[in-house]
């Protein structure tokens, strides 16, 4: 199990010391790629993972393989995971440090559930008023369930609106069942 509140140390820690030296995209970008890469791989994330193999042998290979092509901070950001014996904690920390980007950019997630694609008038109006209404910028991740049938349903953080037509028929059939 990974520990939340560890991930989101280091990530304030690293987000401090990118900030410092005005990398902050630089280095989400490097340890988001770092993160997915070793995700994609069997072989990479056994490696990564793997605590019979020595830190030392570890450090050496990860300072070998992206010496020169990541950012410093995010090369010492892997390192330090190895040395601590936390590598199991990158895919955390990276997700902790992407949300506080957004948050300096004083953007939330939101994602935007509809049973078609919406045309991009329909998708620009009701961004404008979720903004407009919550006095937030939003970064936007679509989804298509046809089973929704009908409508939107819109998930920000913890909270949910749910304005499709399986919800609405979802609700109807609990105050039904609740009336008999």
């Amino acid at each position: 199990m990974v520990n939340r509140t560890l991930a989101r140390r280091y990530a304030v820690a690293v987000s401090s010391l990118a900030g410092e030296q005005q990398a902050t995209d630089r280095v989400g970008s490097d340890l988001t790629t770092v993160a997915d890469a070793i995700a994609a791989n069997t072989e990479a994330r056994e490696f990564f993972l793997s605590p019979v193999i020595p830190k030392p042998d570890k450090e050496r290979l990860l300072a070998a393989a992206f010496e020169g092509k990541l950012h410093t901070i995010a090369l010492h950001t892997l390192l330090l995971l190895v040395r601590k014996r936390r590598e199991a904690l990158l895919p955390a920390l990276v997700a902790e440090y992407l949300e506080l980007q957004r948050a300096a950019r004083g953007a939330q997630t939101l994602t935007l559930t509809s049973a078609r694609a919406l045309d991009r008038a329909e998708y620009a109006s009701l961004l404008q008023r979720l903004e407009r209404l919550y006095g937030k910028k939003f970064e936007v991740a679509e989804v298509i369930d046809p089973s929704l049938i009908g409508g939107v349903r819109i998930t920000m953080g913890d909270r949910r609106i749910d304005a499709s037509i399986s919800g609405r028929l979802d609700a109807l059939a609990r105050e039904l069942s609740h009336a008999s």
